[in-house]
């Protein structure tokens, strides 16, 4: 009889329902890992789930203790991700670059930056010069300010991956449906810029040179800030103000249809089930009539982090 008992018992155990923790996870467990990867987010509620919106930073440095593996985790189990593309680049396009190179690199000929900077800054600009021994005098405005933030800054060295490399991957590893938004084709982009007047460029250098002179504790600051949710502190981080400031995201054109693009995709989501995980750029989230100022005049509750600074509330 005992054989016949322990058949009987393992039949049992088989038809047995599938224990609690083998279910899937409701919304808000998805919500609550998420949140704990550190990034400042903010949840809307919909009819059918939630809608989180992960404020990203470009260049986290590896110093700000934030936990990516949790929103790798959450991703894998939310049922919709959005996230930024990249443009969309043809072999054409290298070819438009290298022969029209000058206007991208250069100011036009026979023009220096004192023609068009005023005496204090070019007086800046020419304290750089001699501190990291370059002449930026014929460059484009544009490309010098990058030099200073990428070269002589280097704010882009010693950091981690980006929010939207980890949700793009695990949602393409977990089968999770992704949307971007429309894709800007080269050839617009290259035209775009290479139509902008050179004085156009002269807020984002200002901002790069004020944000060179701050020095690289800058780097760390922000990410300190950008990890205690203190976002109107990011927001008026130099480094963080020079990246808002120059192109694309300050041309009028350009910059106006980034923005509709990440409220047309949010709006999309209200009618999707369960819960979709938008990583949306922190400077198009929180500024001035940004994505959240537009998403609540449009009737949306957010819960999240202040994103206002005080003189703005």
């Amino acid at each position: 009889m005992k054989p016949l008992r322990a058949i009987l018992a393992s039949i049992a155990l088989l038809a047995a329902p599938v224990q609690a923790q083998d279910a899937a996870p409701t919304s808000s467990e998805i919500v609550v890992t998420a949140q704990r990867s550190g990034a400042p987010m903010w949840t809307i509620d919909t009819p059918g789930g939630t809608i989180v919106l992960v404020g990203e930073i470009r260049a986290v440095p590896k110093s700000t203790p934030w936990q990516p593996d949790r929103l790798e985790e959450a991703t894998a189990e939310a049922q919709g991700a959005i996230i930024r593309a990249r443009p969309k680049i043809s072999p054409g396009d290298i070819f438009r670059l290298i022969f029209r190179g000058g206007k991208f690199t250069k100011l036009p000929e026979r023009l220096v930056a004192g023609d068009f900077l005023t005496l204090e800054q070019r007086a800046r600009l020419a304290a750089l010069e001699e501190q990291y021994d370059q002449d930026y005098d014929r460059g484009s405005f544009l490309m010098t300010a990058f030099d200073l933030l990428a070269r002589r800054l280097d704010f882009d060295d010693s950091t981690t991956k980006d929010a939207t490399d980890i949700v793009r991957k695990a949602a393409d590893k977990a089968d999770v449906p992704i949307t971007r938004p429309e894709r800007f084709r080269g050839e617009d982009l290259l035209d775009n810029l290479a139509e902008a007047d050179p004085a156009s460029h002269i807020p984002c250098l200002e901002a790069a040179m004020e944000a060179t002179e701050a020095g690289q504790g800058i780097i760390e600051q922000r990410g300190e800030d950008w990890r205690k949710f203190d976002v109107p502190a990011v927001m008026e981080n130099p480094l963080e103000i020079a990246l808002g400031r120059c192109w694309p995201w300050a041309d009028p054109e350009l910059g106006e249809e980034i923005r509709e693009q990440w409220v047309g995709m949010i709006e999309g989501a209200v009618a999707t089930e369960g819960v979709t995980l938008a990583v949306v750029p922190l400077r198009v989230l929180a500024e001035p009539d940004g994505v959240l100022d537009q998403l609540e005049a449009r009737g949306f509750v957010i819960s999240g982090p202040e994103w206002r600074a005080t003189e703005a509330r």
